[in-house]
């Protein structure tokens, strides 16, 4: 070879891997984009615009038909056969420019307009001419859709509007897929000029322009004269459109540029907006400003509408603040968590009597919203109707670690210490969680129930399933009695209010759906006589009603359990002495639970505390002496250990609590001592108040018959 072949041939490699390496991987690298959401179905739900300030949405990897047809019949009609470059265009540009004497006609192919958007160099000859070789090399590279995409997804539109998404989205309010023929048009045009020409300057050149380029259309097959003539009488859009702005909390939390893909429905989306914008803006006149709503579809375990804070045109202090994500106090909204984890293990069964008498524990002194006590409620019962005191007895039978851990494994994650900080005030709201992990939780439940992947920590379906019936005696805000009305969506549902009245919730489930709504004030203050079932029930059960119909209800289990013989006072297992029982098909662990210690000698006798409260509401239960192991008396107040702070008076001086206790017979005279010092005696009602000095202390009380009990306590 010789060395000039050879010169050459170096030449024309070292030119070759020049145009190979040529052209950057990413064009538009570095390039700031929009963020975008959408709906499950592709449905625009909100866009924040680009770092930049520029409504570019991210690149699109197709472009609709209508839209690609008109840009190239506009701008480059031989763009489907070049190879990049458009020699003739170059040559007839050129002649054009040279009789004008300015520049007319830039002659560049959709290749090189590609090119020239992602290096945003000056328009000169010289760059024109690098422009056309990194055409070629891109048209190497990328077929010819992929081109008119990446030109589609970056080309201007006028003012801060880049790519057609934006655009479409921008003056003509829907997708670039729904444009019609005249508004595609539009579109194809407005990147020649879009700086000189757009919707809000120069709009009779850009009407011009676009009835042009739809007679071209027409001219070469693409319109026929009917839908010629209806584009042309169509008119140019106004000003632009505001970009939808649904789910805008859930929108906020997405990765910033990029496009993201929801499960959210957009049409339930629009109306649990306009639902909970119309119970919020009338909440708002008693004070209660902020409200939240989240809803899951059981079988995808999907969310499915979210409103991180409704009305968001009623400006207020903490409406932008999404309290779906927010960490709140759950007040009782937990306790169904409590009742099913001790279904499963047998720490109770359905309708075990649960402990209802005044109680302090170490400071602690849970009350029922009621400020009444009811000596012992069925547990079932005690879930339906959300007593504090019962609930507070079981979880000391639980243990709070063991229901601590319970919650974390449901998904709460808002609980980062550990059990002895929260102590049994975790069933009352001492801990927090967020709407959305907590109605995550529940969906939990009915997924486990139907043997769906789940993280839950309810696996017998018997629990789950005697759980639902107990939260669906709820009774209802509206008062109505859903046996009666079979329109009335049925739901599994229970409410929370936390201390002070800051918190009011609503969580209810049906075998397809989860339903949880928040109502309070985001900045933290109470509102007087905000109560989960009044505030956030209504609005629980609007939701509801949003919904497709569903599934009846949850189908008893009639497997996977073990049948015992219940007694049907106690609600425990039956014990040799228990007249009347039944038989119950049970969680298998219900074969530890215990034993009915309450009937002795054919009767049925309840320990004195309770007993005490509880014949005032069962006038059917029967008082009997006592026998010879049976308690006689009881302290209702305090309970042993507890831990008494005394107030002060007016004056200043130390105030005094008042101690009571109970007897089996209603004459027994009782004599009280404090430590070794005597106080008095009291009949019928048995009460004293002592003002013992800070310190531990032990009260006596011993009756006629010689027999004591006693109780310590400690003031600070």
């Amino acid at each position: 070879m010789s060395r000039r072949k050879a010169a050459f041939l170096i030449l024309f490699e070292v030119l070759l891997s020049g145009w190979l390496c040529c052209l950057p991987k990413d064009l538009f690298e570095g390039t700031s984009y929009a963020t975008v959401v959408t709906d499950r179905n592709g449905e625009l739900l909100g866009a924040r615009i680009a770092g930049d300030q520029q409504w570019r949405f991210p690149p699109q990897d197709t472009v609709p038909e209508r839209f690609a047809t008109a840009l190239i019949q506009f701008e480059d009609r031989h763009f489907r056969w070049h190879p990049g470059v458009n020699p003739v265009a170059l040559v007839r540009a050129a002649a054009d420019n040279a009789r004008a004497g300015r520049v007319v006609s830039g002659g560049s192919t959709l290749t090189m307009q590609v090119i020239r958007l992602s290096r945003n160099r000056e328009r000169n000859l010289w760059q024109k001419m690098v422009e056309a070789v990194l055409a070629t090399r891109l048209e190497f590279r990328c077929s010819k859709d992929e081109i008119l995409a990446l030109y589609a997804s970056h080309a201007p539109f006028g003012g801060n509007v880049v790519g057609l998404e934006a655009a479409a989205w921008r003056y003509f309010g829907r997708p670039a897929r729904e444009l019609s023929w005249a508004e595609s048009a539009t579109l194809a045009v407005l990147p020649n000029a879009p700086a000189s020409i757009h919707p809000g300057k120069a709009r009779d050149r850009l009407l011009a322009k676009r009835n042009r380029l739809l007679e071209r259309l027409h001219a070469r097959g693409y319109l026929d004269a009917s839908t010629l003539e209806t584009a042309l009488a169509e008119p140019l859009p106004d000003a632009p459109y505001p970009l939808p702005n649904l789910a805008r909390h859930l929108v906020e939390a997405q990765p910033r540029g990029e496009q993201t893909r929801t499960a959210i429905d957009i049409s339930l989306q629009r109306q649990v907006e306009d639902a909970t914008t119309r119970w919020s803006d009338e909440l708002a006149l008693s004070g209660t400003a902020d409200l939240s709503a989240v809803i899951l579809d059981i079988r995808s375990g999907e969310t499915i509408a979210y409103v991180g804070n409704a009305s968001p045109l009623r400006k207020r202090h903490g409406s932008e603040v999404d309290i779906a994500a927010s960490p709140r106090s759950t007040g009782s909204i937990l306790k169904p968590f409590l009742y099913c984890a001790a279904l499963q293990d047998g720490t109770i069964l359905p309708r075990t009597l649960l402990r209802d008498t005044p109680v302090n524990l170490n400071g602690f002194t849970p009350q029922n919203f009621d400020l009444q006590f009811h000596g012992a409620v069925p547990a079932a019962e005690a879930l339906a109707r959300s007593l504090n005191v019962p609930a507070v007895h079981l979880l000391r039978a639980y243990g709070p670690p063991r229901f601590l851990n319970v919650l974390r494994q449901a998904g709460l994650t808002t609980l980062p210490r550990d059990a002895s900080y929260y102590g049994l005030s975790l069933i009352l709201g001492g801990g927090e969680g967020t709407l959305a992990d907590i109605t995550r939780a529940y969906a939990g439940m009915v997924r486990s129930f139907d043997g769906l992947p789940t993280e839950s920590p309810f696996r017998d379906r018997l629990a789950l399933w005697y759980t639902f019936e107990a939260l669906k005696e709820v009774n209802r805000p509206d008062e109505i009695d859903w046996k009666l009305i079979r329109s009335v969506r049925k739901a599994a549902w229970k409410t929370g209010t936390s201390y002070g009245s800051r918190d009011a919730w609503a969580v209810g489930v049906t075998p397809d759906y989860a339903v949880g709504v928040w109502c309070g004030n985001a900045d933290g203050h109470g509102v007087a006589g905000m109560t989960g079932a009044q505030t956030a029930g209504p609005v629980l059960f609007d939701l509801l009603n949003l919904l497709p119909p569903t599934a009846d209800w949850f189908e008893e289990p009639l497997d996977g359990g073990v049948w015992l013989d219940v007694c049907k006072q106690s609600g425990m297992l039956r014990s040799q002495e228990c007249p009347d029982y039944e038989r119950v098909l049970l969680p298998a662990q219900a074969q530890e639970s215990e034993v009915c210690p309450y009937h002795k000698d054919g009767a049925f006798r309840l320990p004195p505390a309770m007993e005490w409260y509880y014949k005032a509401y069962h006038p059917e239960y029967e008082v009997r002496p006592a026998t010879r192991d049976a308690a006689r008396m009881e302290f209702l107040y305090p309970e042993p250990g507890s831990i008494l702070t005394l107030p002060r008076q007016l004056d200043g001086s130390e105030g005094g609590a008042v101690f009571q206790a109970v007897h089996r017979d209603p004459a027994a005279t009782l004599y009280w001592h404090l430590d070794d010092t005597y106080l008095g005696e009291t009949r019928l009602i048995h009460q004293m108040r002592l003002s013992p000095a800070p310190g531990k202390h032990t009260v006596t009380v011993v009756d006629g018959d010689g027999n004591s009990v006693s109780v310590g306590f400690t003031v600070k």
